[in-house]
């Protein structure tokens, strides 16, 4: 078991499936002091990897004034804390106001990145979300609720682009999000519906984007659902160069080239 220095690790646990987990993560989890994580969103399976006498500490109940004073307090007892996010905290996980106040409290801290939904999803799906000559662009996005997004940021800006959209923390507003894509995406354009991806009770429903809300509705689906829009959902052929026998790059030749230096050599 590696020995951990007192600071808090910032950990992002994946999308649910403990077999999804980094290994810098599991082996944090194995080895931490405490752990405070966000038991509405990640499946006590992922705790059975957590030593017998950890600490562990749900946080789903409580406000940021209440998690950090028990952070900075086990890590000035010379205890390593994990603090357990769902997916990869750098999207839709409240760190920034976190990493903010630990530095001001002069507690050291590091971030360990996860799989996000929008990748585990493209992985069930069994789709690149990057498809050559059809959609080379990803967008990370939300429709404004309680929390707001930036004007710029609309999401009928965003849905002019046509690119694979994945839409988190939207299912409240599902109605308002179809009304929006559908000013630029086609009715055809399939959506994949992905409730609590890596969970015992995981659901993916692909239908057309103008079915989008119905079916959120009879799914009853309301929390830990991921939309993803993309041309890249439909049965296209698309090829890219990079494993192209007539491309060139760094560690291989063309065809073309290859066959000019064979006879070159051989003149």
């Amino acid at each position: 078991m590696m020995s951990l220095e007192p600071i808090v690790y910032i950990v992002g646990s994946g999308p649910g499936d403990p077999d999804l987990l980094t290994v810098k993560a599991q082996k944090l989890l194995e080895a931490a002091d405490v752990i405070l994580f966000a038991d509405s969103l990640i499946p006590q399976q992922i705790l059975q990897i957590c030593r017998q006498d950890a600490e562990i500490i749900q946080t789903a109940n409580k406000t940021l004034e209440e998690i950090l004073p028990i952070m900075i307090e086990r890590v000035r007892s010379h205890k390593s804390v994990v603090r357990l996010h769902s997916g990869d905290p750098s999207l839709y996980s409240a760190i920034h106001e976190q990493m903010q106040l630990l530095a001001e409290a002069e507690i050291a801290f590091e971030v360990i990145p996860g799989i996000s939904a929008f990748q585990a999803a493209a992985a069930k799906l069994k789709v690149e979300l990057t498809v050559p000559n059809l959609v080379q662009t990803i967008i990370l996005t939300r429709i404004s609720g309680r929390t707001e997004v930036p004007a710029a940021e609309e999401l009928a800006t965003l849905a002019a682009h046509q690119a694979s959209l994945c839409l988190y923390l939207s299912a409240r507003h599902v109605e308002d999000a179809q009304i929006k894509l559908l000013e630029h995406y086609s009715v055809e354009t399939l959506v994949a519906i992905c409730f609590r991806l890596g969970w015992p009770d995981e659901k993916i429903c692909v239908v057309p984007l103008n079915q989008m809300a119905d079916c959120t509705h009879t799914e009853k689906l309301i929390r830990t659902t991921l939309y993803i829009i993309s041309p890249a959902l439909l049965p296209k052929n698309g090829r890219s160069r990079l494993y192209h026998p007539e491309h060139s790059h760094l560690f291989r030749e063309s065809g073309d080239e290859s066959r000019s230096r064979f006879n070159s050599d051989n003149l």
